[in-house]
């Protein structure tokens, strides 16, 4: 069976050749990030710079090793294992829908088989093993390609601000061998609802002429589709207001679901929706319109198909550009409503001058200078480096909103700790908790919870410890940035132009408030697009040869259709426009479900980020959004009519009749 199916891809490979694009791609970005992923694990810092610490309560008894230096690449582990996961999820939907999109188009040989005896069985098998053919050249092709692009990607990584160090590449045979696996899974999971399908096939389609494809949808897909769908909402309904870091998350993987349950619910949802978008097509174009009308409600899956990959990209990014765009805006009003003083000071590092002078300046009414530091925060399963401050809760809260939930900052004196409302939450903590810390001078020590404040990340850390506590723990450290008051009657421009004068030559830096949040919010949106890139590039790059890939392989198989619409009179202007109609329906269909996802999600996110907040700026990304779209549409409709064009110049219509 595996030799006919080996002979079939061959006879074939022009179909294929779109299935082995597609999972070669996916399986080269799988084992690029786990590659990368390779060499981060591998990666030792230096051993000075780190801690083994107990956890508390642990059974048996466990300890941990925490890297307290800045040579620290948790950062590009979470993009990696990030575009791991986004990579997977891109590569199992396209996967799924090539496939199926192969075996729908070979229905008549399928039904041809059938009739000279083939059984149901045998079909099936016969399509796995095509399935498995392809799997086994594409993924090792992807994993080589993988190999030979880990060199560059650690060159790119190394040095940044996700991975500080040099990153050099490990050994590849583990994480080549898990990304060739896994797309040898995807693939035949893939393949397996399609060889199913072909499977039940019936002779009679062998001598049907018409693509036209039943309008019924099997009840295991209503079933899943139903399911995702639930799951969907209920990710939906945790978007709400104190959702906190998971919210990033959520906005990531609800579109997912919600891509995956529109995807097989789409033989109902795509005739539905593209019969609403071709009512103006029609009335414009009549004949040509009307033709693409029916093309795409007579043949839902194969429509569904080609409209899977422009849903999943335009989703997928729509809700994640929208989602950073409106967490950037959310963290710009809550810099300006966190901050009361008028003037802030930047300051390097352990430089005792700048403390010295900024109290002595004229017109400084209130110099809330907090020392930085870490601990390690630990507990029963898990030991975390925190970035925590040592303040003067009374001068602090002069310059800074530290209102608290509950507790009272008076009390923050000797070994206590006061702690954000989003840690309180993640750690479960309350009143009179005591959280089990190690600093950074290997002293373990356990304080006790005396505050709970409202969230400032941008401005304030998630702990806070007493000012003598952390000079104790950290007696070098200096602050690094003021907060401060000027005296009744000094303007904030004229103070903080004194205190450049006074600084000078310290490399500290005296700005307005306004001016400094107003930076500090231009930082944050800058960040956001640079994990946008890291987080969608591939994926955006993977979909768009999947989107030209599926529309190739769907005009290709078309071209009995067109030399059989040429005999019975139609001129190839009037196809080309047919087929570009078509397609531009398809792109239509899809990119209005994924605008309602995006809407959707991005409205939930701006109000779980927004709460408590005044006057949050609304920054809609149109021009990212808008690019998104057109790329998809664009691509859609040039690898339809590209191949469609080349059809009718080689074909003429008495070709039909042969």
């Amino acid at each position: 069976m595996l030799f006919l199916s080996r002979q079939t891809v061959h006879q074939h490979r022009s179909l294929y050749a779109g299935s082995f694009v597609a999972l070669a791609v996916g399986v080269f970005l799988l084992g690029l990030a786990a590659t990368a992923t390779a060499a981060t694990v591998a990666y030792r810092g230096p051993s000075a710079d780190t801690v083994v610490v107990n956890l508390p309560n642990a059974d048996p008894p466990t300890t941990a090793r925490v890297v307290l230096s800045g040579e620290d690449v948790s950062g590009l582990q979470v993009v990696l294992s990030m575009v791991g996961v986004l990579s997977g999820f891109i590569t199992i939907f396209v996967i799924a829908s090539t496939f199926a999109f192969a075996v729908a188009s070979r229905r008549r040989e399928v039904g041809l088989l059938r009739l000279i005896g083939a059984t149901p069985r045998q079909v099936k098998r016969m399509i796995l093993g095509e399935a498995l053919v392809v799997a086994l050249a594409a993924s090792l092709t992807g994993a080589v390609l993988a190999q030979l692009a880990t060199p560059l990607l650690l060159a790119k990584a190394s040095y940044t601000e996700l991975a500080p160090v040099k990153l050099e590449p490990a050994s590849p045979w583990v994480p080549l061998a898990i990304a060739t696996g896994a797309g040898l899974i995807v693939a035949m999971l893939g393949a397996r609802s399609a060889a199913r399908r072909a499977g039940r096939i019936g002779a009679v389609d062998a001598l049907r002429e018409a693509a036209l494809e039943p309008p019924r949808i099997g009840v295991v897909r209503v079933i899943f589709g139903t399911l995702f769908l639930a799951g969907s909402i209920v990710l939906l309904a945790l978007i709400r207001p104190g959702t906190g870091e998971a919210v990033i998350p959520l906005a990531m993987f609800t579109p997912m679901l919600l891509v995956v349950a529109l995807t097989l619910l789409a033989p109902l949802v795509v005739p539905l929706a593209g019969r609403l978008w071709a009512i103006p097509l029609v009335a414009w174009t009549n004949v040509s319109g009307r033709l693409a009308r029916s093309n795409v409600v007579a043949a839902p899956r194969r429509s569904a198909s080609l409209a899977a990959p422009i849903l999943a990209i335009s989703a997928i990014a729509g809700s994640m550009v929208l989602t950073l765009s409106f967490a950037a805006d959310a963290s710009t009003a809550a810099i300006r409503d966190t901050v009361r003083a008028s003037v802030v000071v930047t300051a390097p590092e352990n430089d005792q001058r700048v403390a010295a002078l900024i109290p002595g300046t004229p017109g400084v009414a209130v110099a809330d200078g907090a020392i930085p530091l870490d601990f390690i925060r630990t507990d029963r399963d898990t030991a975390d480096l925190e970035s925590i401050e040592g303040i003067d809760p009374a001068i602090a809260s002069r310059t800074r909103d530290l209102t608290p939930i509950t507790g009272s900052l008076a009390d923050l004196t000797g070994r206590t700790i006061a702690v954000s409302k989003e840690m309180a939450g993640l750690g479960n903590y309350r009143m009179g908790d005591r959280i089990s810390v190690t600093f950074t001078d290997r002293t373990a020590d356990q304080l006790t919870v005396v505050a709970i404040l409202k969230d400032a990340l941008d401005v304030n850390p998630h702990f806070f410890v007493p000012l003598e506590l952390a000079r104790q723990h950290a007696p070098e450290a200096t602050p690094t940035r003021w907060f401060i008051e000027p005296a009744p009657g000094v303007e904030p421009t004229a103070l903080a132009e004194a205190l450049r004068q006074k600084l000078t030559g310290t490399g500290a830096n005296a700005v307005p408030a306004e001016e400094w949040e107003r930076a500090e919010g231009e930082g944050i949106r800058s960040g956001n697009q640079f994990g946008l890139i890291l987080l969608l590039g591939p994926a955006a790059l993977y979909s768009a040869i999947a989107i030209a890939n599926t529309l190739l392989m769907g005009s290709l198989q078309r071209r009995h259709e067109f030399v059989t619409s040429r005999l019975l009179g139609a001129t190839p202007a009037q196809l080309r426009r047919m087929v570009l109609w078509e397609s531009t329906l398809v792109g239509a269909v899809a990119l209005s479900l994924g605008t309602v996802i995006t809407v959707t999600v991005g409205l939930l996110i701006r109000n779980a980020m927004t709460v408590d907040l005044t006057n949050v700026p609304t920054t809609v990304p149109w021009v990212t959004l808008l690019g998104i779209g057109t790329v998809c549409l664009g691509l859609a409709v040039g690898a339809a009519l590209l191949p469609t064009a080349v059809i009718l110049r080689r074909s003429q219509p008495s070709a039909a009749v042969q």
